[in-house]
């Protein structure tokens, strides 16, 4: 008999009226708010303005979901488009099913068409938000406690994950993959936020650095898992995935670091033109700044030429002379 045990939610969905709030669904969300408020402080912290972070973030996200799934259905079309499977089934997203893979990759083109329409280098945006992302993989894990999968195998740890019978699993206790891949995120978001700080990452290499450190982990999660995945000699797809990533990004950051080193100085073009006068402006008043410089009412930041030159100083000389004959009579 377990004495202790990890226990799962008897449903993933809570009915309110007709309206399906589903658990899988909260994580989801809950991540990318995270992703983007913190990815919003560190976007501002390296000199961008507040609000670009969302702005790029309103197409990578959706491309980040469709990426998700795609990567999903394609490497597990089986459960979907095999005799007596339905293939509507497929467009479920709420009921699980996001490749970080394809998540990833497919969000990275929703980023760039974002920060190209703003005139914003990718790599500097992809190491704003590499945090940020990482956390909410952490968040969006427990959509996988609510959903019951994913888990690996059996294990009679204290903190061992129950499982209820149903017509695709079997009831017993199994270890909590998801949790694993959960904890493994949050370390790897704190590496990457003291790697920042301390080597002052830039180029991209913060984000190479997020995906090298999660491919890690997910190496060794992937292969505990018992679901079913399609093998190459002997290795989940998944595991494989992960070994030629993890290779990518080390390669990335040895060869970025050599051809581009140090950080970039500017991030976001608009932010530097809204620096006046030594001060930065906030994001809700440079288009009032930019108004007024339309209108002639803000000067030129530059310094202008005050050198006298020789009428200057006569004219000064008799100044000077006028002022000590008045205060003479006086």
């Amino acid at each position: 008999m377990d004495l202790a045990y990890i226990p799962s939610p008897s449903t993933g969905v809570i009915n309110l009226g007709p309206i399906p709030l589903r658990g899988y669904a909260f994580c989801i969300i809950i991540g990318v708010f995270v992703a983007v408020w913190y990815g919003n402080k560190r976007w501002i912290a390296r000199g961008g303005t507040a609000g670009t972070v969302a702005d790029i973030a309103v197409w990578a996200v959706p491309f980040g979901l469709v990426g998700g799934r795609l990567y999903h259905v394609i490497t597990d079309y089986q459960l979907y488009f095999s005799e007596g499977e339905n293939w509507v089934d497929a467009f479920k997203i709420w009921e699980g099913g996001l490749g970080i893979w394809g998540a990833i990759a497919l969000g990275a083109v929703g980023a760039w068409i974002g920060c190209r329409r703003r005139g914003i280098p990718l790599p500097a945006y992809a190491d704003a938000i590499a945090p940020g992302i990482v956390l909410a993989q952490a968040i969006g894990r427990w959509g996988n406690w609510f959903n019951q999968e994913l888990y690996g195998r059996p294990t009679d740890l204290p903190w061992a994950l129950e499982i209820t019978e149903s017509a695709n699993r079997e009831a017993g206790t199994y270890h909590p993959t998801f949790l694993y891949e959960s904890l493994w995120c949050v370390g790897v978001a704190l590496l990457v936020v003291w790697a920042d700080r301390r080597f002052k990452l830039g180029h991209g290499r913060a984000f190479a650095l997020y995906v090298a450190a999660y491919c890690a982990g997910r190496a060794w999660i992937e292969y505990m898992r018992v679901d079913e995945a399609h093998h190459v000699l002997g290795l989940r797809l998944n595991v494989w995935t992960a070994i030629v990533v993890f290779l990518l990004a080390v390669v990335y950051i040895v060869v970025s670091a050599r051809m581009r080193p140090g950080r970039e100085q500017i991030v976001e073009p608009r932010a530097d033109e809204d620096v006046r006068g030594g001060k930065t402006l906030t994001a809700e008043n440079a288009e009032g700044v930019d108004a007024a410089e339309k209108d002639g009412v803000v000067e030129d930041a530059e310094p202008k030429d005050v050198t006298p030159d020789a009428d200057s100083d006569e004219d000064a000389e008799h100044g000077a002379g006028n002022g000590a004959g008045s205060a003479a009579k006086s």
